[in-house]
């Protein structure tokens, strides 16, 4: 099992984003089809990923592609408490997502030293979440409050907070949101096509990858 110490420091983690700028989110109902999906993405070139916490089996499977996938960095999202923080650490998660503002979360995650990216949507939740130790803040879900505009709008008074949008950012829309001033983007169901999942082709979500990421680079 890899060494949960092993987790990368804030430092490093914000250089990484400012590398790769985006973030593969993986939800599946099978363990196997979520590592189909992560060695698809990886095959294209994209060093982040997410595994939510919600996927069968998914402490196995981060120990699993740590191992299968060295050249990436492995973490997990969907984290609604302290137990489940604790179990993705133990299981050597690097970094850790949660889709809300948890002040015991962020503060246990950075006891560990591990990267917690609490999902956020108003500028006080924002604020809350980063000046409590959060290494940058996940604006979710970002089509709700006007796409990459309302990221664009907080630069002024919150430029310093590293943002990350969800829930609306496309292969299409993506170097819009990089534009606007994120520091990186997540992207889950549009990078994971539906009908691409069913029929398992796996060399067209590769290729959905590279697309995305000639785009963004």
């Amino acid at each position: 099992m890899p060494n949960a110490q092993l987790s990368i420091p804030n430092s490093y983690w914000l250089t990484l984003l400012k590398k790769h700028r985006v973030i593969a989110v993986i939800r599946a109902h099978k363990k196997n089809l979520a590592r189909k999906m992560a060695l698809a993405v990886a095959s294209a070139g994209m060093h982040l990923i997410e595994i939510t916490w919600n996927t069968p089996e998914v402490a196995e499977l981060i120990e699993q592609l740590r191992v299968e996938l060295p050249d990436c960095i492995i973490g997990t999202g969907t984290l609604l408490n302290l137990q489940q923080m604790q179990q993705a650490v133990n299981a050597g998660a690097q970094f850790l997502f949660t889709p809300h503002v948890d002040l015991a979360i962020i503060q246990a995650a950075v006891k560990q030293k591990v990267p917690v990216i609490p999902g956020a949507l108003t500028p006080t939740e924002i604020v809350t979440a980063f000046i409590n130790g959060a290494s940058c803040v996940k604006v979710f879900p970002i089509q709700a409050v006007g796409g990459a505009e309302y990221i664009k709008s907080l630069q002024a008074p919150l430029g310093q907070i590293p943002l990350i949008p969800t829930g609306g950012v496309t292969v299409e829309n993506a170097v819009e949101f990089l534009r606007a001033g994120a520091i990186a983007i997540g992207l889950s169901s549009e990078l994971f096509p539906k009908h691409m999942i069913l029929s398992e082709d796996w060399d067209l979500i590769t290729r959905r990858a590279e697309i995305l990421l000639e785009n963004i680079n």
